[in-house]
């Protein structure tokens, strides 16, 4: 960082970083990610377009993974451009205000994607425990209704962030750690106090990752409470092979979180390289993930692609 020859932060300039040692060939390691960003764009914005045209996919469960597709096709488009702007033309400088406007949308994107899981978890519940009244209970209604509050959720919990961050003094030229903006890496830049800053971004991430991991779990003890009770071996696995999907994608979400969290509290340094690619599979990995694991779970989303392509076939014949 350069030194804190302070400026106010609408005037702060900050410099995005690669991979540390492999400037010279950041067009090369930059296909496979914009590969992924490609495909992740591709893959969620053919799921959103089968669950609306297909009517077989309206129920509640496929809702719930429209919600997970828009948040990833929306995370997908926050971080894809700065790493265009970075590895492709070398550009690496963001004015204050974009980098704010990024670091809003990714923190907003992931926080809406962690609050659909533990939806997706109460909908396996509801379906396992409940099969007969699986209908009245998530009716259209409803889902609208916890749609909205885990949008509203995740617009009031990161509002704050990029307001205070306005407050403060930055360096004229701050380097930021990735390759987008964040809001743990530009609190970590500042010359001024950032008490307040750190305690808004401690409570935002309790009142989401935090709470949305807690409700997982307690949906899972629910749900095993409840196939320990079913008689028929065969129904049991029945019961757990609806969730194999759901919980590939905790485990897609989450992992790569630990993975980084670990990585920055023991190698960093070490292996700064390392850092930046687990930083990037961190928002790379969930959105090129998720549609590959539902179009290889579910079969009602196989058929609805068969069914699109079987039709487009007899369109041009």
């Amino acid at each position: 960082m350069f030194s804190c020859n302070t400026s106010t932060s609408v005037r702060s300039m900050f410099l995005l970083t690669g991979f540390p040692g492999l400037e010279a060939s950041h067009h090369w390691v930059s296909i496979p990610v914009n590969l992924t960003c490609v495909v992740s764009i591709l893959g969620n914005s053919i799921i959103l377009l089968l669950i609306r045209t297909d009517p077989a996919l309206h129920e509640p469960m496929y809702f719930f993974l429209s919600m997970l597709a828009a948040s990833d096709l929306g995370l997908s488009a926050s971080t894809f451009p700065t790493m265009m702007w970075l590895f492709w033309l070398n550009a690496r400088e963001l004015p204050f205000d974009i980098c704010a406007a990024q670091m809003f949308f990714i923190h907003a994107f992931t926080y809406v994607e962690s609050g659909v899981l533990p939806a997706m978890a109460f909908d396996r519940f509801v379906a396992i425990r409940e099969p007969l009244h699986y209908a009245t209970i998530l009716t259209h209604s409803a889902m609208a209704r916890m749609g909205a509050a885990i949008l509203v959720r995740a617009v009031l919990l990161n509002l704050p962030g990029p307001i205070l961050l306005r407050r403060l003094l930055f360096p004229q030229i701050s380097i930021l750690s990735h390759c987008y903006c964040l809001h743990c890496d530009l609190v970590g830049l500042a010359c001024s106090d950032t008490q307040i800053n750190s305690l808004v971004g401690l409570v935002s991430i309790l009142f989401s990752l935090g709470l949305d991991s807690f409700l997982i779990v307690l949906s899972y003890a629910l749900i095993l409470r409840t196939v320990v009770s079913i008689a028929s071996p065969g129904e049991r696995l029945k019961a757990l092979n609806t969730c194999v999907s759901h919980l590939c994608i905790v485990l897609i979400f989450y992992l790569p979180k630990l993975g980084l969290s670990v990585l920055h509290r023991v190698e960093k340094h070490n292996y700064p390289a390392l850092a930046v690619l687990m930083a990037n599979l961190h928002f790379l990995v969930p959105p090129f993930m998720n549609p590959i694991v539902y179009c290889i779970k579910s079969k009602q989303i196989r058929q609805g692609l068969l069914k699109r392509f079987k039709q487009k076939r007899v369109d041009v014949s």
